[in-house]
């Protein structure tokens, strides 16, 4: 497995394994309408891109095709994680996690207290307790008018 930061012709790629990841992965915890709502096979790759731009964002590829994907803006702000649904618990995750961490460290020599914030689903909630982080809050957020259940959760390094 190699983890590499983001090149724009990713993209594509990340938005199909992004879709793949949230109906493939999430089904246990989510209902259908849920899944629908949160990843409608729809996304603006130009709004994508920038966003992947403004962030530190890293890539796993492995076999010839990206397994994971991961960015953080830069005041901590973990935005998103997903794993193909193929390469689950292979510590793809934990690679890509640790290197945003590692980066985000970087970014706040010398400035205190360093947090990350990211906002869990259900199902990715475990994970990410494992790494050290904890429950600010549970939250119910809205897409596309439907209702789904997530947690807001802070590590401090």
């Amino acid at each position: 497995m190699e983890i590499r930061e983001y090149r724009p012709e990713d993209c594509r790629e990340m938005a199909a394994l992004f879709y793949d990841t949230v109906h493939g992965v999430n089904a246990a915890d989510y209902t259908k309408e849920q899944l629908d709502a949160w990843a409608c096979g729809l996304v603006d790759m130009e709004t994508w891109n920038r966003s992947f731009e403004e962030h530190f964002t890293v890539i796993a590829q492995a076999e010839g095709r990206i397994t994971g994907f991961g960015d953080m803006s830069a005041d901590g702000y973990l935005d998103r994680l997903y794993v193909h649904r193929d390469y689950q618990g292979k510590g793809i995750a934990s690679a890509l996690c640790g290197r945003m961490e590692q980066w985000i460290r970087g970014q706040g020599k010398g400035k205190g207290e360093l947090v990350v914030t990211t906002h869990a689903s259900i199902t990715a909630r475990p994970f990410f307790e494992k790494r050290g982080y904890h429950v600010v809050k549970e939250q119910q957020v809205e897409r596309r008018g439907v209702v789904l259940i997530n947690y807001v959760m802070i590590k401090r390094l």
